[in-house]
Order: structure tokens, then C-alpha cells, then sequence
């Protein structure tokens, strides 16, 4: 019996553990030298600037939905949930404001092709920002 409860105490440590969200990293391209806060980087996926505050074109990138990077990113950084986002962008669309950022699947992706673009800003789980790549926030 003890030993069944054990196993159980360790199967639920190990549930909640993966369930948790992952730390992101907010990325840019070595050359950026802007500085980028929460509200800077907020405004630039949300649609509301369209420019880096050092100056240049700002393209967010971000990750298709349901991924752990975009349900963190999305709480943490925009302080919607995946279906309030869902319903700004729906709103943007209908009345002419805006596009989404372009999705992508995966963190590798995300490094190539932000390490290629000045313009480009994404974000990978914290750990796989890999080289060519400059990391402005962790959240």
C-alpha cells in the first residue's frame, strides 16, 4: 500500500510538472539594437505599432495555437488567454485593422528565420534560442 501511494505521489508530481508553462524568450536579430520592455513587445504582436522603438519595421512572428510557448507568451506577455486573442484578432480582421502575425510550428524555425530578417521578432521556449539570434526579455 505504501508503496502504491508513493508511485501515485509521484505520478501527480510528474502530471503537474508537464502541465506547467514554459519560460519564453523574446527574439530579435543581433543588429537590433532597440530596447524592448513588455509594453514595446505587447504593442508589436498586438498589432498596435508597427516599428521597433529604435526605429526599422517590426514583424512579429509567433507560434501556431495550443503550443506551450504561445499559451505562455499569450498569458504572460499580451495578458490575454488563447481565446481572448482569438477574438481580438477576429475583431482586427472584421474591421479592417489588422492581420495576425504569421505561425509557425517550431522553436528552430522561429531562430531561422529571425536570424535572417533585421525586421523580424518572435520568441522561443527559453533554451532553444540557438545562435544568429538576440535575446531582449525572458518571461
Amino acid at each position: 500500500m505504501r508503496l502504491l501511494r508513493h508511485g501515485f505521489m509521484a505520478l501527480l508530481a510528474l502530471l503537474l510538472a508537464s502541465t506547467a508553462l514554459a519560460e519564453v524568450s523574446v527574439i530579435v536579430h543581433p543588429s537590433n539594437a532597440s530596447v524592448l520592455d513588455k509594453d514595446a513587445i505587447s504593442r508589436i504582436f498586438l498589432g498596435k505599432t508597427r516599428g521597433f522603438p529604435g526605429g526599422g519595421d517590426a514583424i512579429p512572428v509567433t507560434f501556431k495555437d495550443g503550443s506551450a510557448s504561445s499559451k505562455e507568451f499569450t498569458k504572460s506577455v499580451l495578458s490575454k488567454s488563447p481565446k481572448q486573442l482569438k477574438a481580438y484578432w477576429a475583431k482586427m480582421i472584421f474591421t479592417g485593422k489588422g492581420t495576425p502575425p504569421k505561425q509557425l510550428e517550431q522553436d528552430s524555425e522561429m531562430v531561422d528565420l529571425v536570424s535572417k530578417n533585421p525586421s523580424f521578432i518572435g520568441y522561443v521556449t527559453s533554451g532553444n534560442e540557438g545562435a544568429g539570434v538576440k535575446v531582449v526579455a525572458k518571461f
